[in-house]
């Protein structure tokens, strides 16, 4: 019998078999969490002129140099600038032209005195509808105050986004900004999802002696849409062979960019999966080294790359997140996928069996230090001591034990914030 992998080496057969997906165009409206294929330059200056940054009035800074409350500069209103409009009259000496916020700045101008600091904010709090043939000014003003030049944020030409990078509701208002309707993306991976195994029943169908309801189906499937791509449902498939083989044909007709299972690829009379990859195309590994989830697989399906997960909720889980999401990643052009990782001082004795181990902890931050201790059991079919972790243990392989004050490498799950564990430590 072949030795077991290790964790990397599976790895890399894994990420070596996949390359990025196709690209496409596809419209702002539905680029969020997408990634860019390539990078954006900007083709216009932001601002693209000189403009206030409040309501007010354009002026010259050097007609109100010695303005103060009790002393008021009195300047002539001559035009108004809404915002949206261009002013075509040119202010002289002892003149203001009332001006809204983003609107451009008039030629004369250095200026923009806020309404707040003139009399036109005066009475019932409210600034005056119409233009005021005159206004005071009680504040002095410098060349430049509340205006924001052209280019001040984006420069024609500049680079503004990054290749590669997911898009965030802020880089979508940019691009909207710069007047880019739609954005080359990777295209979502579309990944074909079957569970498999005669326990198993659909999450609305009453349970019967003997029966499960399958979570890995919606466990996997919200992982796949959480990294970027796009499930294919193939239900559950029966332990029966020619059942595995229809379903696996429904993959095959579906145009998959990859085919992922959960269960029926290990040594069981009744895991089918296996079998069939087996017969229609050829499995490269089908064991790692690893705890939870040793029996993973690695195939292909009549040309449909293929990995099969264990079956036990957590086992699907932690395989998933060490072997499928970089594969994943990589389909939707990210190459260098970076996990939180922290040093974390145990607050027990730990036990191994001398796989490299993921153990399921909750890990806190306390005065400049990590601590972790496990949520519990670490049977692979107990999914709640995965949803109490906010980490996952890394037990390398060879260890079989580490007592109480041992460090070790600690993946995050989720966001975790060092404050908010420092307040909590500070009350206990």
């Amino acid at each position: 019998m072949k030795p077991l992998l290790s964790v990397g080496e599976a790895k890399r057969l894994l990420l070596d078999s996949f390359s990025p997906v196709k690209i496409e165009r596809v419209a702002l409206t539905q680029c969020t969490g997408r990634i860019l294929a390539e990078d954006v330059f900007s083709g216009v200056d932001l601002p693209l002129f000189d403009n206030s940054s409040m309501d007010g009035y354009a002026i010259r800074a050097e007609d109100v140099t010695t303005a103060t409350p009790g002393n008021p500069i009195t300047l002539k209103v001559i035009a108004d600038v809404p915002a949206g409009q261009v002013s075509s009259v040119c202010l002289d000496p002892g003149q203001a032209i009332r001006i809204m916020t983003g609107a451009p700045l008039p030629e004369g101008a250095n200026a923009v005195v806020p309404i707040e600091d003139t009399d036109s904010n005066q009475g019932e709090g409210q600034p005056d509808i119409a233009v005021p043939d005159q206004i005071k000014v009680f504040k002095s003003i410098k060349q430049g105050d509340y205006i924001r030049p052209r280019a001040q944020d984006v420069k024609n030409g500049e680079l503004v986004l990054l290749g590669r990078s997911r898009l965030r509701p802020q880089d979508v208002g940019l691009l909207a900004m710069l007047g880019i309707p739609e954005v080359p993306v990777y295209q979502r991976p579309r990944v074909a999802l079957l569970s498999t195994g005669d326990e198993l029943l659909p999450v609305d169908v009453p349970l019967k002696p003997g029966k499960i309801h399958d979570s890995n189906a919606y466990t996997l499937s919200a992982l796949i849409c959480r990294d970027g791509g796009e499930t294919i449902d193939l239900g559950i498939a029966p332990d029966r062979e020619q059942a595995v083989r229809e379903i696996l044909e429904r993959a095959v007709s579906s145009r998959s960019d990859l085919l992922l299972s959960s269960a029926g690829v290990s040594v069981g009379a009744f895991d089918f999966v296996r079998k069939v990859i087996e017969q229609e195309g050829g499995l490269e590994f089908w064991r790692v080294n690893m705890k939870p989830g040793k029996p993973l697989a690695f195939g292909r399906y009549k040309g449909v790359p293929f990995i099969g997960l264990p079956g036990n909720p957590v086992s699907a889980f932690i395989g998933y997140e060490i072997f499928v999401q970089p594969v994943i990643m990589k389909m939707i052009g990210l190459t260098d996928l970076q996990r939180t990782t922290v040093r974390v001082r145990l607050l027990e004795n730990i036990d191994s069996d001398g796989r490299e181990s993921y153990l399921r902890a909750i890990a806190s931050f306390r005065k400049g230090v990590w601590f972790a201790q496990l949520t519990g059991h670490q049977g692979s079919g107990n999914l709640r001591s995965l949803v109490q972790a906010n980490a996952l243990l890394i037990i390398p392989s060879g260890v079989k034990s580490l007592p109480a004050e041992s460090e070790l490498d600690a993946w995050l799950l989720g966001d975790i914030q060092k404050d908010a564990f420092d307040e909590k430590s500070e009350k206990r």
